[in-house]
């Protein structure tokens, strides 16, 4: 789908503008040039740039049919220049999105936003001290989300201010994420850094090498520097993939060098694939006091689990379940996603069903994202999925059946090329929620990203400016260069956190 705009120069507007276009159209193409057969035709009068009025005028080329709005903002006396491109962009993108829906006949629940934490926003404005009502007024009406997206946000701030009281103060903290890139095999939707373990061990020993060092020289300097670790998730790939030694190994590494690890929060490790969990993998967890795990089935149905390339049974999905409540995992995560190739609402009801025997503590409900670099992006046409409507009674179904079973949501996050342009939920029962995916999603502390394919964030503690930082994704490269990576984050924490000596 081809969108030309005019009337507009500013470069800066072509990707949300495009965002946008996703939402409604597969493969939008938007241009601020004259194009050669354009689908659609979006024509922009900006009357007073200071006052953002104007007016759009979308034609739709093929039907011949024109539709039109106004443009409605403010701008903020004494805003920077940054604050002032995003008041104009924000009241082009409201008028834009508003004519793409009536053209379509499709509402975009989310409105306007397009971005990943739509809860950080509500977060700006109640660490701002702006009332409920001012606040979800603005949602409401600059950034066009629905009652009941805002409600949803309201709800899951409230849950995370009421499990992290001291959110809005843990700038001092950090958490820790060690990302360990090794699967059984990979899955179809998958884009993680996650590479079958099977023949790799080489690999996997030059890996675990440098993942130690890093584990040792961060932990030295938050030690030096006398800064708390909040919470530790080990990520991946499957982190139980590896051996029991070998992890047994990893978590007396994880003892020795970090700082304090008694008082850490929370310490979680993904055990997502069944197939990888074994009783003696379960006893290293509980040596640790490592009770909060990751068991995922993601569908109960065997042909999906088969479609999407999980080599697990459902039976195993459920043993291993059973087999780690038994062994003294009283915190378990359970996966689901909603629009897995060949299932409707039907199948969804089975998955739900077969959940409600086991009632783990929390339930992440994902919706099913076209990731560009999957296989099953890579091969669209193999893999029949959902339409929009049945995706928004799928997850109108995971609202009513957790809410039916005591679970209430805690965290959210959306991506891009997701089915319906919905989202993804964290639900738990309450005191359960994993403290991890509050920090992770909010932004409120740096993330300090440890192992392959791991990303860090270090968020100033004044200034809360994000400076990224990524390690390399496939094992050879980093096992060829963890050194340098190790030394290149500790000077971004040295810079992060030099101005906040007398604080610590």
């Amino acid at each position: 789908m081809h969108i030309q705009i005019r009337g507009i120069e500013d470069e800066r507007l072509i990707r949300p503008f495009t965002n946008i276009a996703n939402l409604f159209f597969e493969e939008s193409k938007v241009s601020f040039t004259a194009a050669e057969n354009p689908d659609f035709l979006a024509d922009f009068k900006i009357e007073s740039p200071v006052n953002l009025k104007g007016t759009v005028t979308l034609l739709h080329v093929e039907e011949d049919k024109s539709y039109h709005t106004s443009i409605e903002g403010t701008v903020d006396p004494g805003s920077t220049e940054k604050e002032l491109f995003k008041q104009l962009k924000d009241a082009l993108c409201k008028a834009y999105l508003t004519l793409l829906q009536e053209a379509t006949g499709m509402v975009q629940k989310w409105g306007i936003l397009t971005g990943i934490r739509p809860t950080k926003l509500l977060h700006k404005k109640t660490q701002a001290g702006i009332p409920q009502a001012e606040s979800h007024q603005d949602l409401l009406e600059n950034y066009l989300i629905s009652p009941e997206k805002i409600n949803l946000m309201q709800n899951i701030v409230e849950r995370q201010l009421s499990v992290v009281p001291d959110l809005y103060t843990l700038q001092n903290e950090v958490s820790i994420y060690i990302g360990i890139p090794f699967c059984p095999t990979k899955c179809a939707y998958c884009t993680f850094p996650a590479y079958a373990i099977n023949g790799r061990q080489g690999s996997v020993n030059s890996f675990l090498g440098g993942l130690h060092y890093e584990m040792r020289e961060i932990g030295k300097w938050l030690r030096e520097n006398n800064i708390r670790i909040t919470t530790v998730y080990y990520g991946g790939g499957t982190p139980t993939s590896i051996t029991a030694e070998e992890m047994d190994m990893l978590y007396e590494e994880m003892y020795e060098s970090f700082p304090d690890v008694d008082n850490i929060r929370e310490i979680t490790v993904e055990a997502g694939r069944p197939d990888t969990i074994t009783p003696e993998k379960l006893e290293v967890l509980k040596k640790w006091n490592i009770d909060r795990i990751s068991i995922n089935p993601q569908s109960y149905i065997q042909e999906t689990l088969k479609a999407i390339g999980r080599h697990h049974t459902v039976e195993e999905t459920i043993e291993k379940y059973k087999l780690a409540r038994e062994m003294g995992m009283n915190n378990i995560n359970m996966d689901l996603i909603i629009g897995l190739p060949g299932e409707g609402t039907k199948e969804f009801e089975y998955t739900l069903s077969e959940t409600e025997k086991l009632m783990p503590e929390s339930l992440t409900v994902h919706t099913l994202s076209f990731k560009r670099a999957s296989e099953m992006t890579r091969n669209k046409q193999k893999y029949q999925v959902a339409s929009r409507t049945e995706v928004e009674g799928m997850m109108g179904m995971a609202e009513e059946w957790t809410a039916e079973h005591g679970y209430t949501p805690y965290y959210l996050y959306r991506q891009k090329n997701i089915l319906g342009n919905l989202e993804n939920v964290g639900y738990s029962v309450p005191g359960q929620e994993s403290i991890y995916n509050i920090m992770i999603m909010e932004e409120m502390q740096t993330i300090i990203g440890i192992g392959c394919g791991a990303a860090s964030k270090f968020v100033h503690p004044h200034t809360g400016k994000i400076t990224q930082f990524a390690n390399p994704k496939d094992p050879k490269s980093y096992n060829d260069s963890f050194e340098s990576y190790t030394t290149q984050k500790i000077t971004l924490l040295e810079e992060t956190f030099s101005t906040n000596k007398t604080i610590r």
